[in-house]
């Protein structure tokens, strides 16, 4: 598996160019399934999580939720104009928001195990220094 290290930017535009894709996807393949799009989303959360530097753990829950509306864009039911557009995205936010919480949560998660990893590692090879 790879081990990228991403700065804070580095993993909102991966997790974001991910999530325009998987709307995409999910555009043009299975007509814009709002739930499909969600599920897809927590596998992103987790990979932005793991794959962000140890020194910017704290940014991977906070550009997730922008991922998620990034992705968005494509899925969102709404009219030509930019109004309905718009109306559309706030609606499938706000309906999926459970969804979105739950990445957020998970991402968070993901964070703390790998901080929580990296604090012990740490106090254990400080505990063998004199």
């Amino acid at each position: 598996m790879p081990n990228p290290r991403l700065t804070g930017l580095g993993g909102a535009l991966l997790s974001g160019a991910l999530m325009f894709v998987v709307g995409c996807v999910d555009q043009l393949l299975f007509g814009a399934s709002l739930t499909l799009y969600c599920v897809l989303f927590l596998p992103v959360c987790v990979l932005t999580g793991l794959w962000v530097r140890g020194a910017e753990l704290l940014s991977a829950p906070v550009v997730v939720p922008i991922a998620f509306a990034v992705g968005l864009l494509p899925v969102a039911k709404g009219g030509d104009g930019p109004g309905e557009r718009l109306a559309g995205l706030v609606t499938a936010l706000a309906t999926q928001v459970g969804w979105l919480y739950g990445g957020t949560l998970l991402a968070a998660l993901t964070v703390l195990a790998r901080g929580l990893h990296r604090a012990s590692a740490r106090r254990r090879s400080a505990g063998g220094r004199p």
